[in-house]
């Protein structure tokens, strides 16, 4: 009886596999393209797009210029968050200093600060924040808030027992006290570029596959081979696997790749299992390569391929939830990200590194990544087919 798979896997398709990794060891610039940049794009991405604030320029008014000020000064910047950027002697100084971008943010301590300390009396600090950047003048008036509330827990140890006032808030009662005590499970060191990474891994994968993918195709047509793959005694589907086979493995190779920048230079760690990770990124490439496909056909040259996919990855890109999370997107973008499949390669990975999650909570993820792999291969031989016809 014959095998079935005999009629694939035989030797006029092993010889069109040799013939596409030939030509793909041929084009050194597609072989650099498949490592050099997802290496450097992974390593910038994960440190550039991080969402923390340091070293913020703080210009100082201090007219108080007493131990107890020049001691905020030092507590404020002393800290990561920010570095001194100057001291002006007015508050309009200050202001002006600010619009022209010379310091990021500023803090004005009045004349009696001191004298309303040790008196007991409630003292107003001023902190003056740039919110040209709404995300840094946020981030950073919580930083602010959090040095100044431990300071102010240090005056204590000077003989000094301030009393806090809570502003733009109803009266509390002080019979009872509850105490917060959070506990940050899965990234206890808050390292934000854990979650950058992994997005920008589901990225890297469907955009680097697409792209080249299309590349290969539209070179192809370019260079006139087509019409003598046509000619030969191959069939259409020998031909579409044997175009995809080798892109595939040189992608998985770049996947590998990228797993190991994840772990030795972001220090992400591995609580899950890594055939989770491994089967997810394979369909994730397989629709990255599809989606190519697809455009290819489309595109009668390598500068309108570029183009059609610049109208294809940003979109994908933005409501993906890789690089800011879902809910921080409107309400009525958020259910968009569901067809999405960086979506859910990016919550595979997230849930199989950091969580440590099993089948049992990725197996939706997994599937509707298995159902975008079988539309878009299922569309892209259409499509090259029709094309081949």
């Amino acid at each position: 009886m014959t095998n079935p798979f005999q009629n694939v896997f035989n030797q006029r398709f092993r010889a069109l596999v040799g013939k596409e990794s030939n030509q793909i060891r041929r084009d050194r610039r597609l072989m650099i393209s498949l490592i050099l940049p997802p290496i450097l794009q992974l390593t910038l991405f994960g440190f550039a797009l991080s969402a923390a604030v340091s070293n913020v320029r703080l210009g100082v008014v201090d007219e108080s210029k007493t131990p107890e000020s020049r001691e905020l000064i030092a507590t404020l910047t002393e800290s990561e968050s920010f570095r001194l950027g100057g001291y002006y002697f007015s508050v309009d100084e200050l202001g002006e200093s600010i619009s022209q971008a010379k310091v990021d943010a500023g803090v004005v301590i009045p004349y009696d600060y001191a004298r309303d300390l040790h008196r007991g009396h409630s003292t107003t600090v001023q902190f003056l924040l740039n919110a040209t950047n709404a995300n840094t003048a946020t981030i950073s008036q919580a930083y602010a808030e959090g040095i100044i509330q431990t300071y102010t827990a240090g005056l204590q140890s000077m003989g000094i027992h301030p009393r806090l006032k809570q502003v733009a808030a109803s009266q509390i009662s002080h019979r009872g006290q509850v105490q917060l005590m959070p506990a940050f499970i899965y990234n206890p060191g808050l390292i934000d570029s854990w979650f950058i990474a992994t997005g920008v891994f589901g990225l890297l994968l469907i955009m680097n596959s697409s792209l080249v993918a299309s590349a290969a195709m539209v070179r192809e047509r370019e260079t006139g081979t087509m019409e003598q793959l046509l000619m030969s005694p191959a069939s259409t589907s020998e031909i579409i696997i044997a175009k995809i086979v080798p892109l595939f493995a040189l992608l998985c190779m770049m996947m590998l790749l990228a797993l190991a920048v994840l772990k030795i230079v972001f220090h992400i760690p591995f609580h899950g299992s890594l055939p989770y990770v491994l089967f997810g990124g394979m369909l994730c490439i397989l629709s990255g390569i599809s989606l190519g496909t697809v455009i290819a056909t489309f595109s009668k040259s390598a500068q309108q391929a570029q183009l059609t996919a610049f109208f294809i990855n940003p979109p994908l890109s933005s409501l993906s939830g890789a690089l800011n999370p879902v809910e921080a997107m409107p309400r009525w973008m958020q259910p968009f990200t569901i067809l999405n499949p960086i979506h859910h390669f990016a919550t595979i990975v997230r849930g199989g590194m950091l969580k440590g999650s099993g089948i049992v909570a990725l197996w939706p993820n997994f599937l509707a990544l298995s159902i975008f792999t079988i539309v878009l291969v299922s569309l892209s031989v259409w499509r090259f087919r029709k094309q081949l016809s």
